[in-house]
């Protein structure tokens, strides 16, 4: 057999072995969508992180972790446009004096978290395992309609966004600036962290209510910022079969332009809304209270342009070398 290289390619058998009819989204976002017997839908997610792996222990508290946790979860949420209904939460933690004390520290973070975006935790478990894993699923549902080139199922209730609907001639936004995490992991590491970049990296936040608006506001296509902007949207362009062109990257203080494109954990929200929709976006999110999306550019034809200003952009991000 031969050795699989990244996260995606090995995601990509995945799928071949499950079948792509097995949820709606045909297993190519983050989060599931299911149907429930009364017609409407429930969104649902899993992620984990792993000591070693997304955080460092010398460099963040148990309660970061826990924090961190749950919003990465809740950020696929977020990029189905989708609210949270509940969560479930599963400790593995290292045996031995202290791990106790470190797994209640995590669960500290983890109901600020949920405090902070009225999700709340309505099961789990605790394990013994050889390094510290949270694994948290999330559950999650749409309400309201959908705005200019949204859509509905049979039954009226409105769809969640999918990765995969981004048409040429979109607009391109993305929800703030990028960058910030990694440049908060660069200072911790070299231990002269600014309190902004490591605030960042230490508790980023799940961007709900800037999904929920695009949604409302006619969203084609959303993913989150998890791996980098620029692989996250070539992820954005692989499932909806276009291509881009982007004008302009949002840099958060403190990152480098290579942090913004490639560093990941920002958790901002990149979408594509039709043309006729773009110039009013800004004024929208602001009657929400909701800081106004950055234009980064256009989607493209052409699947195989893919350029940032006149250069081709990378795949850069974070992939999980998995053979």
């Amino acid at each position: 057999m031969t050795p699989l290289a990244t996260e995606d390619e090995l995601l990509q058998s995945i799928r071949g072995i499950l079948g792509n009819g097995i949820e709606s989204f045909g297993l190519r976002d983050d989060a599931g969508v299911m149907s429930t017997p009364d017609g409407g839908s429930i969104v649902v997610s899993v992620d984990s992180v792993v000591d070693g792996v997304h955080v460092d222990l010398a460099l963040c508290d148990p309660a970061d972790v826990g924090w961190k946790a749950l919003m990465q979860a809740l950020s696929d949420l977020a990029a189905m446009g989708a609210a949270p209904l509940g969560a479930l939460v599963a400790l593995c933690v290292p045996g031995g004096s202290g791990e106790g004390e470190l797994a209640l520290g995590m669960m500290h973070g983890v109901a600020e978290a949920a405090a902070a975006t009225a999700c709340p935790v309505v099961g789990g478990d605790v394990s013994e395992a050889p390094s510290l894993v949270a694994a948290v699923t999330v559950l999650g549902a749409v309400d309201g309609g959908r705005g200019e080139g949204g859509g509905a199922g049979a039954s009226g209730t409105p769809d969640p966004v999918s990765r995969a609907g981004a048409a040429p001639g979109d607009v391109l936004f993305v929800t703030g600036s990028c960058g910030g995490s990694a440049a908060g992991l660069r200072e911790l590491r070299a231990g002269s962290p600014g309190a902004d970049a490591a605030w960042s990296y230490r508790r980023p936040v799940a961007r709900l209510r800037e999904g929920a608006a695009a949604r409302r506001h006619g969203a084609h296509a959303m993913i989150d910022v998890s791996d980098g902007l620029a692989l996250d949207l070539h992820r954005l362009a692989d499932a909806s079969g276009v291509g881009f062109a982007l004008e302009d990257v949002p840099v958060a203080p403190g990152a480098t332009f290579e942090e913004a494109l490639g560093g990941g954990e920002d958790y901002e929200l990149v979408f594509a809304v039709g043309a006729a929709s773009a110039d009013a976006l800004g004024s929208r999110f602001d009657t929400e209270g909701l800081r106004e999306p950055t234009r980064l550019g256009v989607v493209a034809e052409d699947p195989d342009l893919r350029v940032l200003g006149t250069s081709p952009l990378d795949r850069l991000g974070w992939q999980h070398r998995v053979g």
